[in-house]
Formats: C-alpha cells, structure tokens, sequence
C-alpha cells in the first residue's frame, strides 16, 4: 500500500495506499464556460497537493478552458469515496487508487477501445475479464528492507548474508545490543501494509496464483506459510525489536524516525527512495530485498503506480479520458510522476540518487514482480481487514487467531 497512499480542504494525509478525499465544494460545474474536472489523487509524503497542483497545471496549460481540481484523500479509502459521491448524485470525474475487479468494473469506463491503453504498464495484469478500465504510469516494487549503514556496521552485519527469516531475526538481535531500534513500523495503513510486503514475497513466490486459489476456496490462511511469517513478526513484538507503542506513530513520523537515523531498519516499497533524497539521507541507506522462508532472492510483490481509472457516471467522459491519456503517455508527465515517487516504467529513465540504483538493481534481479490483479486480487476490503489482525498481535492476539480471522472475514464476503 502505495502508492500507495494533497491537500486541498486543510486535510493532510499520509499514504500507499489507499484512502479518499473529502471534496471541497463537490459539483462537476462547468466553470466560466469551461470544463471542471474533479479528480480524487493520492497523498503521501512524497505526492503532496502542491505537486499535483503542478504537474496539473500543465495540462491545463496545454488545455484551455480545462480546470483540474484535486478532491484529496482523507479517512476514508477512494473508492468509499466514489460511492459517497456517486450516492449522492455528484460523481467526480477521474479517481487514483482504485483498482476494478468484476463487482465493481461496472463503475468505471471501458478504456480497451483506446489503443493507447495497451502500452501502458502492466495493462493486461490488471484488466478485469479481458477489458482495460485501469491504466497506471509506472510500476514500483515493495519487499525491500532499508536499512541504516552505520548502524548495520556498528552490528558488525553484512547484508550478503541475510537471506532467511531466521537470518533476518538474528540481526534484529544484534542491532537492538548495539543500541538501535531495529525495525521501524507504524500504525495506520503501514502495519498490515509492511507484513504483505514480507509475507506476499515468500508465499507468493512459492505459489504464484495463492490469492486465486484462496479466491476458490482451495487454500487457506490457516493452513499456509503465512502462519509462519505471523509467528516471526510476533516474536519481533515479543522480543521488543518492534516498539509496542507503534500503533500510534503516524505513516509519515515513522518515516521520519527512520530518517533520522532512531531505527535501523525500515521494510517498505520502492516509493520510499524520493522521500530518502529529499532528506539527503539516500547516501547513508542502503536496500536489500525482502528475505524470505523458501527462495532467495523472491519475487517482489508489487504493484501498478499511479493509476487511474474514469468515472462512467462522469459527466465529462470523454475530457476525463483524454485526461487520463495524458497523465500516462505524456513522457513529461511520466517521468514527473516516476521520479516523484521512486517508480519505473520500461523505455523512461530519469536520474536516480545511489538508494535509487540500489533498488533497481534489485528489481532486475528479482525473478518476478508479483502482482495482485485479476483473478489472484483479494476479495476488496482485504487490505483493510489484514491491517487490523495484524495490529492485533500488538494487543494479544495469537498467530494463529489472527489466520483463523483472515478466514473467517475473507468467507463472510460471499
């Protein structure tokens, strides 16, 4: 979560992932004989309301008459959102962060026709029934470890030989004795966020089409590896390597913290390494990619950046398409929005700090981005529900509780 996860109304929020906006007025008016877009946009640390009132600009420039309004995200995720406005009679026109599945394709319109869509990343990946509703910029990679270089040499570690849980566990151990938080987590969406990041890269790795297979019915959480990786990120609160109060540290504090140098190591997607620039902080960090209990190196779980699909209920349709073909094939648009966030895209390059390198090295290693769409994406919702039981490992809850509750919510949506 992500990417995956502007500010507009006075609201300001951090991330991944997900999460919606509260409109400033609402309406799909025409403003002085133009056009008003309305569009809900991601906010993140890195993907702030002023960025996206700048790269929108151009458009609007290269558009007369065609007025971008940002909707920010809030409390509440994009496609609640949607649903709120579409219930009350005042769709917006283009909406990030929202991915069709076949309950929900209806929602938004069909983009196979526009032969344009099919050069866009991982198009196919995600389109629902063999149809494009979603198009994305870039693609981004999320089972990284980032960690502290002075506190890894003050451990005495090397990264080389890190490539187990078990191996990942030890040196946990040895960053605490030498003084250093060990892993930095937070609450909000990161929590549940950080665990998929570890746990899809071994399990998905091994068993590529799991979530379809659990869409089935055929596999369970229950009964699979991630069990185990649940009973490794317990022992990490038992053995205090993750701060019990982390709950309460925000998306964007977390980030700060590990900035700052008060952790050693933070587990997080690809859309990190801008932040890390920003700060001046890329030369002391270094990356490697997610251990795991079965191959080394995993695939790396992952996902489609900045994507957006358009309303059909829009009442600018066909200005919102040509919108949304402009944020994905525009080649300054592209690399405005790869570079913004840390993302790639074959055929785009844009200059890149040393963590940035770092992580693409990893990427063309990896022998696999592992993608949750189609028909191996989790029932919707998921997200949401696996950020809860793992959060409840923090207040009690056993490994095994929290599988048996995955199962449990995941039959209960039919």
């Amino acid at each position: 979560m992500r990417s995956m996860w502007r500010r507009a109304c006075g609201l300001t929020v951090a991330p991944l992932v997900m999460a919606s906006a509260v409109a400033c007025g609402g309406g799909s008016d025409q403003a002085a004989g133009g056009t008003t877009l309305r569009v809900i946009v991601n906010i993140t640390p890195n993907l702030t309301e002023k960025y996206w009132n700048d790269l929108f600009a151009k458009y609007e420039k290269a558009h007369p008459g065609v007025t971008v309004k940002l909707e920010l995200t809030g409390t509440i995720a994009a496609d609640a959102k949607l649903r709120q406005d579409l219930a009350a009679g005042d769709p917006p026109d283009v909406v990030q962060q929202i991915t069709p599945n076949a309950d929900t394709a209806s929602l938004f319109a069909d983009l196979t026709d526009e032969s344009w869509t099919a050069k866009t990343p991982l198009a196919d990946q995600y389109a629902v029934d063999g149809k494009r509703y979603m198009v994305g910029v870039g693609e981004q990679i999320q089972s990284l470890v980032f960690y502290n270089k002075a506190a890894f040499k003050k451990a005495g570690l090397d990264t080389s030989k890190i490539r187990t849980m078990d191996d990942f566990t030890a040196a946990m151990g040895e960053l605490k004795s030498s003084g250093y938080k060990p892993l930095q987590t937070a609450g909000q969406w990161v929590t549940g966020g950080q665990f998929s990041m570890m746990a899809d890269a071994g399990v998905l790795t091994a068993d590529p089409k799991w979530t379809a297979k659990r869409n089935d019915g055929k596999v369970s959480f229950a009964d699979s590896g991630y069990v185990d990786y649940l009973k490794d990120y317990k022992g990490w609160i038992d053995k205090g390597y993750l701060d019990k109060s982390a709950l309460g540290v925000t998306y964007a504090d977390g980030q700060t913290a590990f900035l700052n140098g008060k952790s050693a190591m933070y587990i997080m997607g690809s859309f990190f390494v801008p932040a890390a620039d920003a700060a001046k902080k890329s030369d002391e960090i270094g990356v490697f990619t997610m251990p795991t209990d079965g191959a080394y190196p995993s695939g790396q779980f992952g996902n489609i950046s900045n994507p957006y699909v358009v309303v059909n209920k829009s009442p600018h349709k066909a200005e919102a398409i040509d919108f949304v073909k402009w944020a994905t094939t525009d080649p300054a648009a592209i690399k405005s929005q790869l570079a913004s966030d840390g993302n790639m895209r074959s055929g785009f390059s844009y200059p890149m700090s040393s963590l940035g390198t770092s992580v693409q090295r990893i990427l063309d290693k990896a022998p696999s981005v592992l993608v949750k769409s189609g028909a191996n994406q989790p029932v919707a919702g998921f997200s949401d529900e696996l950020n809860k039981q793992v959060q409840s490992l923090y207040s009690g809850a056993s490994p095994q509780a929290v599988a048996d509750g995955l199962d449990k919510w995941w039959n209960s949506q039919g």
